[in-house]
């Protein structure tokens, strides 16, 4: 067996082990990088750090902590708070509040999980209350949470993106943050009007006198810096300093072109250092899971790199010899596997599985490359994934067996259906 071939092995024993024994898959990466380095590849520790992101850590740990001290403070919740006065609590666009939230949440630098963890529970309370489809609810906010996921500070943007530049494909930051925004926000529309959104109609919220839905509560159910009297809606000095933070992160990278991560650190250093008490926790709730994972799975993928399977996996797929049908199984392979494991895994993997098959130039690289990552993150309404788990955790009042299949039925239909829609619409034009 060739030592290609054992490496991708590896890869798929770390996917299953990570799938079935909930393992870091980023600690399996780890590990597979220093068997397979040391045993099969025969490089030093050297060798096998030389494909560690430090750039992409930095970005991962600088926006978490950053969006880590905005949800310790409040201003994720007063932002919550704010978009529902601002539709006048009007029933019928409280689930696409909720999606725009979601994916603003995603868009200037929290994690998918993290944003779905901080929405799901207020729309699924709000949902159970109003008599909204759970199943509308969930989805709205899992689709919003990934519609955002590409801007160029995203998390998942600035991964992809990263990935792009070190493997030296031609990328568009632009194109692929709208292939997903728009791709989520089409999945959105159908799933609203199949699941009675229409229905709704003219119907409004009851207010409580907060500004906010009746029956909701804030992330953490306990009032926010302190303060007896703070029911998440008062924008305090914190909160204020906070939005002010994530504009000045938003200006600073589109603007200015400065590093995401290294910004973002310095903005939170900055907020910690004048408000200790709102962001004393905010160290420990930096995604280091999430950390460990991208880090973890992208070392496993430059020892690949440095032993030639990157190349040799690429010349295979090319060699099926029709490179439409190519394409078309990698976005499917993207999407069955990210269904039972983590998106942000799956791509960091695929993609540089498909660069000597982009090399060939017969398909497009911004084209392909969105459409991997569309395949392999609307897949997260699935039940077995981080954000789905989430979802079906935070309904309350429901047959959660009844729920746990909707959810699944609906993810099958997403992995059987958007893969080939994205393949038609962003490879089969060739764009890139």
């Amino acid at each position: 067996m060739s030592a290609e071939l054992i490496s991708i092995l590896v890869l798929v024993v770390v996917f299953v082990i990570a799938t079935t024994r909930s393992v870091n898959m980023g600690a399996l990466a780890f590990a597979a990088a220093f068997a397979v380095g040391e045993l099969v590849a025969d490089l030093d520790a050297d060798g096998i750090f030389a494909g560690f992101p430090g750039d992409l850590f930095v970005v991962l740990v600088g926006v978490t902590y950053l969006f880590a001290i905005a949800r310790s403070n409040g201003t994720t919740d007063w932002l919550v708070h704010a978009s529902i006065r601002l539709v006048g609590g009007r029933i019928a666009w409280i689930p696409w509040v909720m999606f725009v939230i979601a994916g603003a949440l995603t868009a200037i630098g929290a994690v998918s999980p993290a944003a779905v963890a901080i929405v799901a529970p207020i729309a699924l309370s709000f949902a159970a209350r109003h008599g909204i489809s759970p199943l509308l609810m969930g989805a709205m906010v899992v689709h919003g949470a990934q519609g955002g996921g590409f801007s160029p500070i995203s998390i998942y943007g600035s991964i992809v993106n990263g990935i792009v530049e070190r493997e030296d494909l031609p990328g568009n930051e632009v194109a692929l943050f709208l292939a997903s925004l728009v791709a989520n926000v089409v999945i959105a529309g159908v799933v609203f009007v199949l699941c009675g959104g229409l229905r709704l109609g003219r119907r409004r919220v009851a207010d409580d006198g907060t500004g906010a839905p009746s029956g909701t509560t804030t992330h953490h159910g306990t009032p926010h810096d302190g303060d007896p009297h703070d029911d998440g809606t008062r924008l305090t000095a914190p909160r204020v300093a906070t939005l002010v933070a994530l504009v000045a992160l938003v200006v600073a990278v589109l603007v200015l072109d400065l590093d995401a991560g290294l910004t973002a650190v310095t903005l939170a250093v900055l907020l910690s250092a004048v408000w200790p008490d709102t962001s004393r926790k905010a160290v420990g709730e930096i995604a280091w899971p999430t950390v460990l994972l991208i880090c973890g799975v992208l070392t496993y993928v430059g020892v690949l790199e440095e032993m030639g399977t990157i190349k040799w996996a690429g010349e295979g797929v090319g060699g099926i010899g029709v490179p439409l049908l190519a394409a078309l199984l990698l976005c499917y392979i993207g999407a069955l596997v990210s269904a039972f494991a983590s998106s942000v895994g799956i791509m960091g993997a695929l993609i540089p599985l498909a660069v000597p098959f982009l090399a060939q130039g017969e398909i497009g690289a911004v084209g392909m490359i969105a459409a991997l990552a569309v395949s392999a993150t609307v897949v997260d309404v699935s039940p077995f994934s981080t954000n789905g788990a989430l979802v079906l955790a935070a309904a309350p009042d429901v047959d959660r067996e009844h729920f746990f299949r909707q959810l699944m039925v609906y993810g099958g239909a997403v992995v059987a259906l958007v893969p080939a829609a994205a393949w038609l619409v962003l490879v089969v034009p060739g764009w890139g």
